[in-house]
């Protein structure tokens, strides 16, 4: 049996699909899906105690869309610009 290896790229790539599709990406939601689709290993805890996206994955998302998503520190969410 093998084990299949995702990479910060294909991460990056699920969260923009989603952002399109839905025009708006809770950073909550995106967390558990790429806890339970992609592993741990793109999930941190931050400084604040709080579940976060790698830093490697948000580096690839944000040159996949090229500033077409903003994120909204408020509602701790990414919307399509």
């Amino acid at each position: 049996m093998s084990v299949i290896s995702h990479t910060a790229d294909e991460v990056a790539e699920w969260m923009l699909h989603e952002v399109k599709d839905k025009g708006i990406l809770h950073q909550a939601a995106a967390v558990e899906h790429i806890k339970s689709h992609f592993g741990e290993s793109f999930i941190y805890v931050n400084e604040h105690g709080n579940a976060s996206i790698d830093k490697e994955v948000k580096k690839a998302f944000r040159k996949l869309h090229r500033g077409k998503a903003a994120w909204e520190r408020d509602g701790f969410f990414w919307g399509w610009s």
